[in-house]
């Protein structure tokens, strides 16, 4: 399954005209619109690392992303960037991503990383509007999943449409 997350609104221009090419080109596609969900930001209390492994014990709407993650191919987030950087909405689901990994932590490629706590490699891309720098968006999206032993897909800004389509979908 191919995950689409949005945390742009429904009737955003941008947004639903994205979201239709996507759908034409890929197959076994699921679009979640974050508008519609509660999901509050990580307090970084590590109880998914101590307390309840693997288990946010944020009661919200999160929990049914984290297992859309488990159950996809590849994840694509469509956010806008608010003052040069994703928006809270988007940053708040990716800083919950913390029970994808262990507390455990190893050496690897010269760097201290965590575990993974499930045997899956995450392939997540990310579509963003607005006025951004897009080489700081790359290295800081490779850097998120590099920390849960994943593999960026790019980053892409919303008006790239071929772009977009060359990158994501054939990938």
């Amino acid at each position: 399954m191919n995950l689409i997350i949005s945390v742009l609104k429904k009737d955003d221009l941008c947004n639903k005209k994205i979201i239709e090419n996507m759908q034409k080109n890929i197959n076994d596609v699921e679009i979640i619109y974050a508008e519609d969900m509660n999901i509050k930001g990580c307090i970084g209390c590590n109880r998914c690392w101590l307390v309840t492994p693997g288990i946010c014990t944020i009661k919200d709407d999160y929990e049914k992303l984290l297992i859309k993650f488990l159950q996809s191919d590849q994840v694509i987030f469509i956010t806008d960037l608010k003052l040069g950087f994703v928006s809270y909405k988007l940053k708040n689901m990716l800083d919950r991503i913390l029970p994808l990994a262990t507390m455990n932590l190893r050496f690897k490629n010269g760097q201290m990383r965590h575990y993974p706590r499930y045997k899956k490699h995450y392939k997540m891309g990310l579509i963003y509007k607005g006025n951004g720098d897009q080489e700081f968006l790359e290295k800081w999206f490779e850097r998120v999943m590099i920390n849960i032993e994943g593999t960026s897909l790019g980053t892409y800004n919303i008006e790239n449409e071929e772009e977009i389509l060359n990158g994501l979908i054939n990938d």
